[in-house]
């Protein structure tokens, strides 16, 4: 996530610069033509282009604002992931009794860490790449990456869970396939046994429960956004109008410049260039913003806000000693 107060239009420019590129080759073609070949039939007239560019512009519009509602959804999700993890922490710190004080604070201990390797589960299983993803397929998004670091990619899953995970339970868990399922259920079983020692009384294990199953629906809501794309029938329509677009521009605005003259003509190239580079623009913009937790700089930020609530959790059991929070590298957050 951006947290600067914009984009520079530097940066926006480097990113697109491929599609900036291709549209003055595109324009220059007719327009040479046109100018010193004499090949007047390859100038078209601007209506159908404009009926081509308002379909575009529509089904552009369309698709983004369908991605940041995907985009805002999951920034949603994971509000209530923050709240539903504050409502754990301080249910266990309350509701938990024992005898023992020291062995009171183990057991609080024991289910706020499993909490925390339930975070650090999750956004690994979010981080991985999906075949639909365009954060590592598309070359300027892989040189954009330069900017930013994606911890989930560079450290191990096994060490990251390593301090949060009792060793016990560690070799098993690490052979499913959905950790912070898992993760959830070894929750759940060690609830239902402080239970029936009689450390958690009937009503604070039901609401604990409760609890465990706001989390199973955050993880599922999650999940979903993850695992099915915005639907490709949209995504391919809206790329094919938009190309055909910026194709035609040039071949449509000749006739409309040579009213200026024979000099005019030629501000057909930068003129196309300029106006196709916005649909194109659009375009990467919503291709960018359609999978929330791909890696990309405009993800939901799931790994600061795991971090953040990693340190209020801590905080609730009265640790000194905690982690930073993520810092921004170039005004990425991740």
């Amino acid at each position: 996530m951006h947290i600067g107060n914009h984009y520079k239009i530097r940066e926006f420019l480097v990113w697109t610069r491929g599609n900036i590129y291709w549209l003055v080759l595109i324009a220059c073609i007719p327009t040479t033509l046109y100018y010193f070949f004499d090949c007047k039939w390859v100038a078209v007239p601007w209506v159908p282009v404009a009926l081509i560019g308002t379909a575009a512009a529509f089904i552009a519009g369309f698709r983004n604002t369908q991605t940041y509602n995907r985009m805002w959804e999951a920034r949603q999700i994971w509000g209530s992931i923050v709240n539903s993890s504050r409502t754990w922490g301080i249910m266990v710190k309350d509701f938990i009794r024992h005898p023992d004080k020291a062995t009171e604070q183990r057991l609080h201990r024991e289910l706020v860490y499993r909490h925390i390797g339930w975070l650090t589960a999750l956004r690994f299983q979010l981080r991985e790449s999906r075949p639909w993803e365009t954060i590592k397929s598309n070359r300027y998004n892989r040189e954009y990456q330069s900017n930013y670091k994606v911890q989930e990619w560079e450290n191990n899953l096994p060490d990251e869970l390593k301090p949060f995970i009792p060793a016990t339970e560690l070799p098993e868990l690490l052979e499913k396939k959905n950790r912070a399922t898992q993760i959830i259920a070894l929750q759940s079983a060690h609830l239902r046994q402080l239970n029936e020692q009689q450390h958690l009384s009937d009503l604070s294990y039901v609401e604990m429960e409760n609890v465990l199953k706001e989390l199973y629906e955050h993880q599922g809501k999650s999940e979903r956004i993850k695992n099915f794309p915005y639907p490709r029938q949209y995504a391919s329509i809206n790329l094919f109008f938009i190309r055909l677009l910026v194709i035609l521009l040039p071949f449509g605005m000749i006739n409309e410049f040579a009213k200026m003259g024979d000099m005019g003509i030629w501000l057909t190239i930068p003129f196309s260039a300029l106006t196709g580079w916005v649909f194109l623009a659009l375009e990467q913009v919503g291709e960018a913003t359609e999978n929330p937790f791909e890696g990309s700089a405009n993800d939901i930020p799931i790994t600061s806000m795991s971090r953040t609530i990693e340190i209020d959790l801590r905080e609730i059991l009265g640790e000194k000693e905690l982690p930073l929070p993520i810092p921004a590298i170039n005004n990425i957050l991740m």
